[in-house]
């Protein structure tokens, strides 16, 4: 839809409604094929492996946790359709037209931080592959700064380098590469785990790995009860789910681009469930057969393919990881902190600018690499900061609002989401609220158990959302008259 009279504070061409609705049911499956199919994806779900104890513990697990992924996703993606906007205008209808600013650049904080994480896995690959030559090893091995080694530092730059040449002509450009980056680890998923099995003689569900070496893997996983257990299962599917968090939220972004929501919806359905089932299946299959071949537990593929007798072989599957971690980025990372700092200042920041700032603070954080560490804490840590943001805007637009948003309104200082001064103040209490016990206190204090933080992000969700709905019941928004055809 046309907007008329934009106020210049909220509008720009990258955040005006979506104009051409192109994708189709292949576009967004890639989405999910592109957001999945990364080396961090791999080493999450062969880490998850390890807690479930058994392979069909495994894909009981998941595959149950997927089915709730498609669900919400499904919530998201078709308010995005029927608005045509992006997260950060969305989140302007219960944020308020600045207020929306703060949910905006907690996604943006959040993004920089997976841009970085996936950057230097997406590199670690290349170095994996670089240092069977010993010449390279050597260099690797002497030379450090800005607390990595030289080497791991020259990847990670022309990594991070090379990602900013993908969104040079936007979003038709994420489109085509996602089109072929994320089927195309998929061969290089099975390669590798076709090679492995065979190298086994042969796959059997019965892992072989002791309990022993389990407990060893999971023991600072934060979870209660060993590998295999009903709460070591609970937690599997939550860090699964929490996984997706940084997605639920600006999903939007990419839906708003399908042509409408049976799109979406069949989208979703082959991308998520299907999709990820099939993914984490293959990562389990690897993790097996890895095991049976080398004798230890390996959780990064890049890992298992530098141990490859074949140096072409070690150098396809090097390049196909690292490109499939750049389509994750690109999709679920720079896209995202493209639109939130242009909804911050959208008369001076565009589109490609507040991508280049997202990948600027990602350079800044590699010395820290705060993403180093235990997979799954590293997942839920940063999941639970979003769950108060994603519980206030279902809970806005799917019962409050009951789907209907004027749209025009989203881009107008005077109209009906103004609501105090450009602020919605219901929406920064229960935003404040359940941070306090999403993020804050299990992550900042030791006063909540050690579980706390696993299921930091449904907390944050209840709560938000529920504090929410009871502020708004007490302090309901007043409603401005709508032009005709306005709303959405």
């Amino acid at each position: 839809m046309e907007i008329r009279n934009p106020s210049p504070r909220l509008y720009n061409e990258d955040l005006a409604p979506a104009r051409e609705r192109r994708w189709g049911t292949f576009s967004i499956f890639n989405v999910w094929t592109s957001d999945v199919h990364s080396l961090w994806g791999y080493y999450l779900a062969a880490s998850l492996f390890l807690l479930c104890g058994s392979f069909v513990n495994f894909i009981l697990a998941i595959g149950i946790s997927s089915l709730v992924i498609f669900a919400l996703m499904n919530l998201v993606g078709y308010a995005g359709v029927k608005t045509g906007v992006p997260y950060p205008v969305l989140a302007r209808a219960s944020f308020g037209i600045w207020g929306a600013n703060l949910p905006a650049l907690v996604r943006a904080v959040v993004a920089c931080f997976w841009y970085g994480a996936q950057t230097a896995a997406a590199s670690g690959a290349i170095v994996a592959l670089l240092t069977r030559n010993d010449s390279v090893l050597q260099f690797h091995q002497t030379t450090h700064l800005l607390g990595h080694s030289g080497l791991e530092l020259i990847c990670y730059v022309v990594v991070w380098a090379l990602q900013l040449l993908i969104i040079q002509n936007g979003m038709e450009t994420v489109r085509k590469f996602q089109d072929w980056a994320g089927p195309a680890v998929w061969v290089a998923m099975l390669v590798l785990a076709i090679g492995l099995v065979v190298k086994a003689g042969g796959f059997s569900f019965d892992h072989g790995i002791p309990q022993a070496v389990l407990l060893e893997k999971t023991k600072d996983a934060g979870v209660a009860g060993e590998p295999g257990s009903f709460w070591a299962l609970m937690a599997v599917g939550a860090t699964w789910i929490t996984y997706f968090a940084a997605l639920y939220l600006n999903f939007c972004d990419f839906s708003r681009y399908a042509k409408d929501k049976d799109t979406v919806r069949k989208g979703n359905l082959w991308g998520l469930p299907i999709n990820l089932i099939l993914f984490s299946l293959v990562a389990g299959i690897t993790t097996i057969a890895a095991f049976k071949v080398y004798g230890e537990v390996m959780l990064h593929p890049e890992q298992i393919s530098a141990k490859f007798d074949s140096w072409l072989l070690a150098l396809l599957a090097a390049l196909t990881f690292a490109v499939a971690t750049l389509g994750i980025n690109v999709v679920a990372n720079f896209v995202s902190p493209a639109f939130d700092f242009a909804n911050v200042f959208p008369r001076t920041i565009d589109f490609k600018k507040g991508g280049y700032i997202a990948a600027a603070i990602a350079l800044v954080l590699y010395p820290f690499a705060p993403w180093e560490g235990n997979a799954s804490q590293f997942v839920n840590a940063i999941g639970a900061t979003m769950g108060p943001l994603l519980g206030i805007i279902l809970v806005d637009y799917y019962l409050i609002a009951r789907g209907e948003i004027d749209v025009a309104a989203l881009y107008q200082e005077d109209g009906q989401y103004r609501y105090q001064g450009g602020w919605n103040v219901n929406a920064l209490i229960a935003t404040a609220i359940g941070a306090i016990f999403s993020s804050i206190l299990p992550n900042l204090t030791n006063l909540l158990p050690q579980w706390w933080g696993t299921y930091g992000w449904f907390i944050g969700v209840a709560i938000g959302g529920g504090v929410y709905y009871a502020l708004s019941a007490m302090r309901p928004r007043v409603v401005t008259a709508t032009a005709p055809g306005a709303r959405a």
